[in-house]
């Protein structure tokens, strides 16, 4: 293999132990904290999500990605995006500090003063390690981003547990969220040191943000967005339903966004390296496009069939009502990965200005969507959800098509076998599992049967991607007939 293939291939691997790692602690701990504090608590996070979200964009501005995509990154480069992120992060922080009041106002909640004065020092400590992931992401080496990533969240879910057992409640979450970004900045730089030099250069600032700034409102557009629904659900409903649905659309995206990040940093710094070579961007471009599909499409149909016996048995009764919105947000993040991935193909083409144009194309159907949706109550705007995610799909791989010779049908007809695999195999499962009679031997059932049909089918009928899949899970090489 080459070089390249080679590192990918690594990259992949220590990447997936990275994420997997890190989100099957965060789940199981999740949990927990889901069954110990009740909705009530998730709740008024959630309420505070955007505006932490909306601050981490700023903090980042693009530059991170602009870097990324730069060939031959000098450390002025690096240097002038750290002090910048520092900067702005600071600013983010103020402007939170003194909105507070107004936060807590619009939510009627007056818990959320405090909350929010605390929880916004997450900005400015994660934006002392945004270069740092940068660096490594560059270098591909994701097996100090693992290590860094895993011994943090250890750290963190385990003081957060003690906290919860002790009655601290929401400032329990809050813990969490700042110790994370804490231990992130500290074990990145005790397992890699990396101290930016005292300078910024503005010529270097000007390359970056030229081409960051537009990615920078594409972001903020979409992170807007995707905490929108948590906004008006805070805002029309009581805090209770908000937690609901915040803890439904947290497990719900977990695997999809989980997977995704493994795919995309590592596929994103890899095509950006054959940028220029069209027919090995393409084909590098539909092979990813369909490990993407082949890993994330079972998952999410899995746990869409799984959800209700599990959140019962797992959380009680309390927590019912957020298994019906999980399985049916899975339908919609199902899709997450085939997005991102294709607006990774306009990032490495240098088109940030279609980035940007695609956002809003798109934040403007979920409005209108929202508009019918949201009067309809909460079941309703995730099915809202489901329809802008198929929607957005059109609208993507539309516009990549128009940079390479990959047309919307062309990327369907790759990923409707493995769709179609995948809704078969957990059609299976569900029907094992209902002639079943209590809620263990259900969940044991649908365990066993859907990855068993699953991966008989995709071994079958996708043999390319099922032993790709293969060998970089257990670290083979592939043989001359498989390259």
């Amino acid at each position: 293999m080459s070089n390249l293939r080679v590192k990918t291939t690594k990259g992949l691997k220590w990447s997936a132990i990275e994420r997997l790692s890190t989100q099957f602690v965060q789940i199981g701990v999740l949990l927990l904290l889901a069954k110990m504090l009740g909705p009530e608590a998730f709740g008024l996070i959630g309420m505070l999500s955007v505006f932490i979200a909306i601050g981490q964009v700023l903090a980042d501005s693009g530059l991170g990605a602009a870097l990324i995509r730069k060939r031959n990154c000098t450390e002025i480069d690096f240097s002038t995006a750290f002090f910048f992120n520092i900067f702005v992060s600071v600013f983010c922080y103020i402007v939170l500090f003194f909105s507070a009041p107004y936060i807590s106002s619009f939510y009627e909640q007056p818990e959320l003063i405090n909350l929010i004065k605390v929880l916004g020092g997450a900005i400015i400590i994660n934006a002392f390690c945004i270069v740092q992931r940068t660096k490594l992401t560059i270098e591909m080496n994701f097996k100090t981003q693992a290590k860094a990533s895993f011994l943090s969240i250890i750290f963190s879910s385990s003081i957060t547990l003690i906290l919860t057992y002790l009655g601290y409640g929401v400032w329990a979450l809050v813990a969490q969220v700042l110790l994370t970004a804490l231990c992130n900045v500290i074990f990145l730089n005790w397992l890699h040191p990396w101290c930016p030099k005292v300078v910024f250069s503005k010529k270097s600032f000007n390359y970056l943000f030229g081409f960051g700034s537009k990615l920078l409102v594409s972001s903020l557009i979409d992170t807007i967005y995707k905490n929108i629904y948590q906004i008006i659900i805070g805002k029309t409903f009581d805090v209770n339903q908000v937690g609901i649905f915040t803890q439904a659309n947290q497990l719900s995206s977990m695997p999809a966004t989980t997977i995704t990040t493994v795919i995309q940093r590592v596929t994103y710094p890899m095509l950006s390296k054959i940028q220029d070579e069209n027919e090995k961007l393409e084909n590098a471009y539909l092979l990813t496009l369909r490990i993407a599909a082949a890993v994330v499409f079972p998952i999410m149909l899995g746990l869409a069939v799984v959800s209700k016996p599990l959140l019962f048995l797992l959380l009680g009764e309390v927590w019912v009502p957020a298994a019906h919105l999980v399985s049916i947000l899975c339908l919609g993040y199902l899709l997450y990965p085939i997005h991102a991935i294709n607006l990774n193909l306009l990032k490495v083409k240098g088109r940030s200005d279609l980035f940007l144009k695609l956002e809003i194309i798109k934040k403007i159907s979920i409005t209108f969507i929202l508009f019918f949706t949201v009067p309809m109550g909460i079941e309703a705007i995730c099915y809202g959800m489901i329809i802008q995610s198929y929607f957005a799909l059109i609208i993507n791989t539309f516009y990549t098509g128009k940079l390479t010779n990959l047309s919307t049908i062309s990327q369907f007809q790759s990923l409707l076998p493995i769709w179609l695999i995948s809704f078969f195999s957990a059609l299976v499962s569900w029907l094992a599992g209902n002639i079943l009679p209590n809620n263990t031997y259900q969940i044991l059932a649908i365990f066993v049967v859907m990855p068993v049909v699953y991966v008989l089918l995709i071994k079958t009928l996708q043999k390319d991607v099922f032993i790709l899949i293969r060998n970089t899970i257990f670290n083979k090489k592939l043989s001359e007939k498989e390259v």
